[in-house]
């Protein structure tokens, strides 16, 4: 059975719940009886053999956890004598049985069945005499993993949950990520690791904070084992919404990982993981976002602990928490004498600029840059993403950048790279397709600057580039003449130094005047004597981080206000990103008479076919 198919069937159980439960609420049947079918067929192939386990061991007075652990080959168990299908015997007792089922699974998975609230939703159901109806509806579908693959689950659980968030009217800022995105994601935070990979019996830590259904750790997992069998991924999440929550842990049991490393909660309120660091991390937080609920928290960590908490660069507005999660994850890297992290973090556009020189957002962004953290920022395209869409930026930092990219972030523009998906999903439109995936990679893995024809979709030479290349007066950072490349030709890929996006904000004051036109002198403080500044008259300046002050100063305000000067006290140091700036390519306006033969064209056009109707 294909996803596709596979998902439009167990949505068809909503046509039961339909009278009985209203739209937003069909989640609370069809998620757990789905986890729940997908454990009931992974253990059938063991169930006999642990059930003899189980009645061997208790009848020698041992503890038979462990040997039902070994005898089923995963990390859980089922000892009851029912099974799905089994249920289907009993029709009056049904609640019952199934209460006797669930709660003979090892505590891992019930704790799953709790998150789900299930035990409620299968009194409902039974009170409105649909148990029966919807565990038959389940019990004739095969969820085995030969059948349905972890992949194509994970493809299920999302696509469900997506349905299930639309009926509620939940914010764009709650999203999943598409799993090409995933993988573009996973082959950048992997590239330049690769030899390291593929040695045997590696074993590397992974970690998101986000985890929603475990989307970013499934992909993860298959990269790397594709890459190297014999390697070993430990994976690590947290997540807020139970549901989502249950899910992920449900398909860490079957893929054998340790649960107890996927914690249930709030990643930035209440850490569960405090105290570890990873090689790799994977996030995808919820856009724009206010975190007001927890503000108190946040703000007494940020104030106590400084920069030995997580929040020590700053704090960004209320409204919008995404770069509290990207702090959160620069806490947990690894130093990098011993081995250092990278992580991949899709944020929107907001962080990138929010914020003049001395707020949160731009203390955040000159922590991370000064400390020669940001590898990367790769521009995706609009329409990617399921609930909404805006821009999105994929950021890549780590603390262990290879030498020819120490000091410099490269920034990549691949809004252009898509194609449009046979069927919309939500808000999401456009697709990356392999080769699109595989071209980002590549620019990214390359580290250079690009250019290509839009004509024809090649390379501009380097040559050009370095023909055409000029540094303009005030520092900026280098750009490509317009004269010494095509006309049609765009940069994709940029690199810059990490100063480049830094400014200092000079305060340019000028003199309070007394009636007669003469400056009223500071009669007290060490300004004493000197002109008094005239608020009403005070301006600022944005200076290049690498210029000098003073000497901008003389050449670009003196003289426009020869009886200007700066407060040096109020001089703040800012950054921010300017993504589109840097790949914006001017083009000429047409010339006037190839205009007018357009609308010429145009008119005679209309002329006619008004002719045509006239007859």
């Amino acid at each position: 059975m294909s996803q596709h198919n596979l998902s439009s069937f167990i949505w068809s159980v909503a046509d039961l719940l339909r009278g009985d439960y209203k739209q937003s609420e069909y989640g609370k049947v069809i998620l757990p009886f789905t986890v729940l079918r997908r454990l009931d067929c992974v253990l059938a192939p063991t169930k006999e053999a642990v059930l003899k386990e189980k009645q061997k061991r208790e009848d020698a007075g041992i503890n038979p956890e462990p040997f039902l652990l070994k005898k089923s080959g995963l990390l859980f168990y089922n000892t009851s004598p029912l099974d799905i299908k089994k249920l289907m015997g009993d029709q009056d007792n049904i609640a019952e049985n199934m209460f006797s089922y669930i709660d003979a699974f090892s505590p891992a998975v019930r704790d799953i069945f709790e998150c789900f609230d299930f035990h409620t939703q299968v009194q409902r159901l039974d009170k409105a005499n649909l148990l029966y109806l919807v565990t038959e509806k389940f019990s004739n579908i095969d969820l085995h993993p030969e059948v349905v693959s972890n992949e194509q689950m994970g493809h299920v659980f999302e696509e469900l949950i997506r349905k299930f968030a639309e009926l509620s009217n939940e914010t764009a800022g709650e999203h999943f990520t598409p799993r090409e995105v995933i993988r573009l994601m996973v082959n950048l935070l992997f590239i330049e690791d690769d030899d390291a990979l593929t040695k045997p019996g590696i074993v590397r830590s992974l970690y998101d904070p986000t985890a929603g259904t475990g989307g970013m750790l499934s992909v993860a997992e298959d990269h790397l084992s594709g890459q190297n069998p014999d390697a070993r991924l430990v994976m690590y999440g947290q997540e807020l919404n139970g549901e989502s929550y249950a899910i992920c842990k449900a398909d860490m049991l079957i893929k054998g990982q340790d649960i107890s490393n996927i914690i249930h909660g709030n990643t930035l309120s209440d850490d569960g993981l405090s105290g570890k660091q990873f090689d790799y991390m994977l996030s995808n937080p919820p856009f724009g976002v206010e975190w007001k609920k927890i503000q108190k928290e946040i703000k007494k960590e940020h104030e106590q602990d400084g920069f030995n908490g997580r929040f020590g660069p700053g704090l960004p507005r209320v409204s919008d928490g995404s770069l509290l999660f990207l702090m959160h994850l620069i806490s947990k890297m690894r130093p990098t004498k011993d081995g250092g992290s990278r992580f991949g973090i899709v944020l929107n556009g907001s962080p990138l600029f929010t914020g003049n020189a001395g707020s949160g957002e731009s203390e955040i962004r000159r922590y991370v840059l000064e400390n020669d953290l940001l590898e990367a920022i790769i521009g995706l395209p609009t329409d990617m993403f399921y609930n909404t869409g805006i821009s999105t930026y994929i950021w890549i930092v780590t603390n262990r950048k290879p030498a020819s990219r120490k000091g410099k972030v490269q920034l990549i523009d691949a809004s252009a790279m898509w194609q449009k998906m046979r069927k919309s999903l939500g808000s999401k439109r456009k697709e990356l397709s392999s080769d699109h995936i595989d071209e980002i990679t590549r620019l990214f893995g390359e580290a250079k600057e690009v250019w290509i024809d839009e004509k024809t979709g090649k390379r501009v030479s380097r040559k050009a580039l370095a023909a055409g290349s000029s540094a303009s007066s005030n520092g900026k950072p280098k750009t490509p003449a317009a004269s010494a490349l095509p006309l049609t030709a765009i940069p994709i890929s940029r690199i810059f130094k990490t100063t480049d996006f830094g400014y200092q904000t000079i305060s340019v004051e000028r003199p309070l005047l007394d009636d007669d036109g003469n400056p009223v002198l500071e009669t007290r403080g060490k300004r004493k004597g000197q002109p008094k500044p005239d608020s009403k008259l005070r301006d600022s300046e944005e200076v290049p981080l690498g210029e000098d002050v003073d000497e901008y100063f003389q050449r670009e305000v003196v003289p426009h206000v020869p009886d200007a000067w700066i407060d040096h006290d109020k001089t703040k140091i800012g950054y921010e990103i300017p993504f589109n700036r840097h790949f914006y390519v001017f083009k000429p306006p047409r010339e006037l008479d190839e205009i007018d033969t357009e609308l010429k064209g145009v008119t005679d056009r209309i002329v006619e076919m008004i002719g045509e109707l006239s007859q």
